[in-house]
């Protein structure tokens, strides 16, 4: 039955040919893949290690794991496979990453809450006291290879002004890391105008005040509405004058729900390709969806490649 919208993209999806090329010239990493007892997230990470870009670790119930994986029929002797079911898992591939054991950790059959879980708490040591994470989408229209960044559309669920700032900030790394060399970020809001009757708008601007202190590298416009962040056009009628206007290269929007319209939006609407990871742990956590296409998986695990490689070499220094 066709979909009832027929503004829904009805394009396919593609992986960005220079987010390949730029995975494929890092070391592979291990990627753990928790509760992998499925055959949809073991599919996923047998597509990444046959592009190159994953070592795969197995964690979950082992016969689970063996009866998915011979339903799919994928040969998985060659791999690390550890029995660790239910929410044991996150915690396992938790203790691999803190022993260096794993470079990228992958949601498989589980809810995202009970993945993170076992990830993102403190006791977890995948994280350094007072670090806030966020995600971020890696987004590219049919065609080309120039990413739009967008965060938090996934984790933060009504960030404050310190998270949104600390998201800010992976999203500027995640640009630098892949050779934005002063990103432009515009900070999503109604209108580019400070009202206090629409707090976010007062926030944007103290996030685009703080931006100029911790953040010199990069060009951060706010408070902004999407039109002036997609087009000079409007922002030539409009008379706003700004870097990021038309040219932005990531949105940082104020919660969620507009995040995840916002993304939903370009991968439904316009068939864009979005490969998304968490920042802010010793490793990148790939946050996978069963209802993502096969490009998004490979876009992700791309990432997961490049983040992993940035985040081990950091540390190495």
């Amino acid at each position: 039955m066709p979909d009832p919208y027929p503004f829904l993209s009805t394009a396919t999806p593609t992986v960005p040919a220079r987010l390949m090329a730029q995975a494929r010239a890092r070391p592979v990493p291990r990627v753990a893949l928790v509760n992998a007892g499925a055959a949809n997230p073991l599919a996923g990470i047998r597509e990444a290690a046959e592009e190159g870009l994953a070592e795969p670790v197995l964690i979950g119930d082992e016969a689970k794991i063996r009866a998915a994986a011979e339903e799919i029929g994928y040969d998985i002797a060659p791999f690390r496979l550890i029995h660790a079911p239910h929410a044991e898992a996150s915690a396992k591939a938790a203790e691999l990453a803190r022993h260096g054991e794993a470079d990228a950790i992958m949601k498989g059959q589980v809810h995202t809450s009970t993945f993170l879980k076992g990830l993102l708490p403190s006791k977890a040591g995948l994280r350094d006291k007072g670090t806030r994470c966020g995600h971020v989408f890696h987004i590219t229209a049919p065609g080309h290879d120039r990413p739009l960044l967008l965060t938090d559309a996934a984790l933060n669920v009504d960030p404050d002004v310190e998270t949104r700032q600390a998201c800010l900030t992976h999203a500027v790394r995640l640009a630098e890391i892949l050779g934005v060399e002063r990103p432009r970020a515009g900070l999503l809001a109604p209108t580019e105008d400070p009202i206090p009757t629409v707090p976010n708008t007062m926030e944007s601007a103290a996030i685009a005040t703080w931006a100029k202190d911790h953040l010199p590298d990069a060009d951060v416009a706010g408070p902004i509405a999407m039109d002036l962040i997609l087009s000079k056009r409007a922002a030539e009628i409009k008379h706003y004058h700004s870097p990021v206007a038309g040219d932005a290269d990531i949105i940082l929007t104020p919660n969620i729900t507009t995040g995840n319209a916002v993304f939903k939006l370009m991968v439904m609407g316009m068939g864009c390709c979005a490969g998304g990871l968490v920042m802010g742990c010793r490793v990148p956590i790939l946050l996978t969806s069963r209802s993502q296409e096969a490009p998004d998986r490979i876009a992700s695990a791309a990432l997961g490649v490049i983040v992993a490689d940035a985040q081990k070499r950091a540390m190495a220094a």
